[in-house]
Formats: structure tokens, sequence, C-alpha cells
């Protein structure tokens, strides 16, 4: 199977980056140690405070749906994270062979 790449869009609403940048290095850290994950790096836009990127990557498609599938993901991301933006995408890209 190819490898994954994921691209995670956020856009923080007003006033609540400080409490998004607490939650971010553990969700990275816990997702780094899941076995399937080769890579996970949070970027902040430049010039836009509000914007951030996680570049995620993983050995498959069924590592990715695994990860979410943690409690990790599940109490950080869905119950804690997603209440705190305006928006969110999320990009899937496979590794061209």
């Amino acid at each position: 199977m190819p490898e994954l790449q994921v691209i995670a869009r956020y856009t923080v609403a007003e006033g609540r980056q400080e409490e998004l940048f607490e939650l971010l290095p553990r969700l990275a850290e816990a997702s780094r140690a899941e076995p399937g994950n080769l890579g996970f790096t949070v970027y902040r836009e430049l010039g836009n405070p509000r914007g951030v990127v996680l570049l995620e990557r993983y050995a498959s498609r069924d590592a990715f749906a695994a990860h979410r599938e943690t409690p990790h993901f599940k109490q950080l991301v869905l119950e804690r994270i997603v209440p705190l933006l305006d928006s969110r995408t999320v990009e899937q890209y496979e590794a061209a062979e």
C-alpha cells in the first residue's frame, strides 16, 4: 500500500488560538507514537494568526483510519479542538509509485 499524506487546514475562531496551541502538542505527540504514523508536524500560517496546517504522514490508508479511531483523536480533535475552529478541511494524498 502507498503512503498517505494528510493535510488538515484549520481556521481558529477569534480569541481561541491560545487554547488550540495548548492542545496541538499533545495531539502531535500521541499521533507520532502510533505504529502507522510516519510524521506529524504543526505549522502556523505566516501573516494569519488564525491559520494552522497539520501535515501528517501515514504508512497506509488503513493506518490513517486507525488514527481516527484512537482515544486521543476522539478526545482531543473531535471533542476539544473542533469546537475551537471556524473551519476545518482535511485533504488526503497517496504517494505516487
